[in-house]
């Protein structure tokens, strides 16, 4: 069993930003998910549009996390093989074809619901292709000394491809129409294609030596391999398993339901005060990535984690059961604070406490679990919600998580100094 190593004695300030390539790859990667937030709101725009249905609207739900659950530990293997950047440039490319093809549908008035589904599911593909082996090329850009500050701030990165997608989104709906715009769209994700081609990184710029993963990922069986792999890694699994119930329990599911929140704490009208609901999240993780990039602090510790997600479930529970405007903006904002906060440091031991030839296999197990369980997670919160209420299913959530969470450090981290 191997154990995570210990961090720096000094703790550097925005320590992956003095790697040359992550200030690149930073940049291009907030710019590549702002593309991805701009083509949702306006595909979902013309998809409401055109269809008003609720059913192709959860299928847009099902089909954008579904890939993860199902594709993510292949993705990961093949990045352990292949040279990563291929990959994600692949991923790019179906990324900005989608929204091609969105773009002609719309001008030619040919889309029908089969299409938009057809699309909808290519999307998520497309996201499969992005994820795990991004993380595995993180490791080649910075190293491990500083892996945790690049994982730390590529999600900072997302967060802000995420508060900007949704404005100029619908800057770009407004002037430019839903036709042009999401052609425009397209062309952001040319400049990450064009990068990654030439981008010093990969198998072949790696250390004479280096482990190479010898066995794919092609069946059931070799999936079940991995995780009987990553078993015997305690660090590893105790990650996975927290990734895991926090996106089965409570995952992203409770934005859906903002309109809800926002209707019963006085906020029917979609104005400012919507918006900054939706926002405070979001800003929360943002502002964590920035101060604890700034500070250096939070070394990574898989039971500094589950306290991280501890907390998440407090701020979550409390924001459903509160009935106050102003307490409810400052409780997401700390959720999103802590959830970007445990979820880093999550993937940063994975990455860590992984031996180098089964690092990519690690990583597809953790995105599978992080990312493809938030697909049962609309049965927590959203359908339970329909029974009992949406501010009792998001409670009750978060309370059984945090439970969950309280035995997994009992269980798995009992005596740990990790």
């Amino acid at each position: 069993m191997n154990a995570a190593s210990p961090p720096p004695a000094v703790p550097v300030s925005f320590a992956a930003l003095r790697h040359r390539g992550f200030r690149a790859y930073f940049l291009l990667s907030a710019l590549a998910m702002m593309a991805d937030n701009i083509e949702h709101v306006i595909s979902y725009w013309v998809i409401h549009e055109r269809f008003d249905s609720p059913a192709l609207g959860g299928f847009a739900v099902v089909s954008h996390w579904l890939p993860f659950l199902l594709l993510s530990v292949y993705s990961g293997a093949l990045a352990d093989r292949v040279d990563p950047r291929r990959m994600i440039q692949l991923g790019m490319a179906l990324f900005a074809g989608v929204s091609v093809a969105w773009g002609v549908l719309f001008v030619t008035g040919a889309l029908q619901v089969w299409h938009a589904a057809a699309l909808l599911v290519v999307h998520g593909m497309a996201g499969v292709l992005w994820g795990p082996p991004s993380q595995l090329l993180l490791h080649d850009i910075v190293g491990r000394e500083h892996l945790q500050s690049a994982v730390r701030l590529n999600a900072t990165a997302r967060q802000l491809g995420m508060l900007m997608g949704p404005g100029i989104g619908g800057a770009l709906l407004l002037w430019l129409g839903p036709e042009r715009g999401i052609l425009v769209n397209a062309l952001l994700y040319l400049p990450f294609i064009a990068w990654l081609a030439a981008a010093p990184y990969g198998p072949k710029f790696r250390a004479a030596g280096a482990a190479v993963a010898t066995r794919a990922v092609r069946t059931l069986g070799d999936i079940g391999r991995a995780l009987r792999e990553i078993s015997h890694h305690r660090v590893i699994l105790a990650m996975t398993l927290l990734a895991g119930l926090a996106s089965l329990f409570v995952g992203n599911a409770y934005q859906a339901q903002m309109p809800g929140f926002a209707h019963d704490l006085g906020q029917a009208k979609a104005d400012f005060y919507y918006s900054l609901l939706l926002g405070a999240d979001a800003a929360g993780a943002l502002t964590a990535g920035i101060v604890l990039e700034s500070r250096g602090l939070l070394q990574p510790r898989a039971r500094t984690a589950c306290l991280l997600a501890m907390a998440w479930c407090v701020a979550l529970g409390c924001f459903a059961l509160t009935r106050s405007y102003t307490l409810a903006i400052p409780l997401l904002f700390v959720a999103g604070f802590v959830e970007l906060s445990f979820n880093a440091m999550a993937q940063t031991l994975v990455q860590l406490d992984a031996p180098p030839e089964m690092r990519g296999r690690a990583i597809g197990v953790f995105t599978m679990f992080a990312l493809g369980m938030r697909t049962f997670s609309g049965i927590t919160v959203g359908l339970a919600g329909a029974s009992i209420g949406i501010h009792g299913s998001l409670a009750a959530s978060a309370a059984v998580l945090f439970i969950a969470i309280g035995l997994l450090l009992r269980v798995m981290l009992r005596g740990s100094s990790v």
